[in-house]
């Protein structure tokens, strides 16, 4: 095992980090433009949004590499530059962090599915090994497969990263509350159905990211520690659903919402706590301050 889930064993709640593109959007990234590219483009930039996440009091910090996939970056002519948008994000995120905090090499989903024929198996472990080699390579600690919707794909994934790097793995889904108050994935699948086959492929660490707010990863946490008691959970929650206010997307949660609901999002099970959509280096600071004070 490596050094994520070595820290993890030594029995603290660990603190991640939060938003990457709101503060990418601030920062001058255009409606159209690829984010990752800002990698190669924008170095400081981005070095300064995982700077601000350390300085608020995160353990960890994920690259700026979600979508940096083949079959993403195919879509901005940029796919033949995979291994550099990749290497280079974690090389990033790696000086950002220095040699005491852990590196998270970020891995989205394709936007394409084995069910219906869009890809196959193989053109997706491709896809996957690539991008985690990169990641490895540029100095990342383990792998954050996230924001996943089907159980094939991220399989895929944490077989794509297990057999080709070292790096430890994370894997996380996106549930949404449906009519009868359960949680499922856009693709149907439930937290006791994720943590159950994930285990089985061999995820280090599990668990949810964006979609809800803190008050909803609780239940969904949960639902998870009814299927697994032992597996390392992460959370990544939004900044509460957010509404359009004169045009403008609003997150309703502040720092200290989220910080209110730590405490018991710890005691449902969660190992790693960070933010998704609509947080900040001052939710982070939030978030920590609570972890410190359990």
């Amino acid at each position: 095992m490596g050094r994520l889930v070595d820290e993890i064993r030594k029995g603290r709640v660990l603190v991640s980090d939060g938003a990457w593109g709101t503060f990418l959007h601030a920062k001058g990234l255009k409606p159209g433009e690829c984010p990752e590219e800002w990698n190669l483009t924008h170095r400081q930039d981005v070095f300064e949004i995982a700077r601000s996440y350390m300085d608020a009091g995160s353990d960890m910090i994920e690259t700026n590499s979600f979508g940096a996939s083949r079959i993403k970056l195919r879509h901005y002519g940029l796919d033949r530059k995979v291994v550099e948008i990749n290497r280079t994000a974690a090389q990033i995120s790696r000086e950002a962090a220095g040699n005491d905090r852990i590196v998270l090499g970020s891995i989205g989903p394709t936007g394409k599915f084995i069910i219906t024929g869009d890809v196959n198996e193989d053109e997706l472990y491709d896809v996957f090994r690539e991008q985690a080699v990169a990641l490895e390579h540029g100095g990342a600690d383990a792998a954050c497969i996230e924001t996943l919707s089907a159980l094939d794909e991220a399989i895929c994934a944490l077989r794509a990263v297990r057999e080709n790097t070292d790096l430890d793995v994370a894997c996380t889904f996106t549930f949404d509350r449906t009519a009868d108050g359960s949680y499922k994935t856009m693709m149907g699948v439930s937290p006791v159905e994720m943590a159950v086959k994930l285990v089985e492929a061999g995820a280090d660490v599990i668990g949810t990211n964006c979609g809800n707010g803190m008050a909803g990863m609780i239940d969904i946490v949960r639902e998870i520690r009814k299927a697994d008691k032992k597996t390392p959970v992460l959370v990544h929650a939004n900044a509460g659903k957010p509404s359009v206010v004169f045009g403008q997307t609003v997150f309703p949660e502040t720092p200290a919402d989220m910080a209110g609901l730590t405490p018991a999002l710890i005691k449902a099970g969660a190992d790693i706590i960070g933010g998704c959509c609509g947080t900040t280096p001052a939710h982070i600071r939030a978030i920590a301050d609570a972890v410190l004070q359990q």
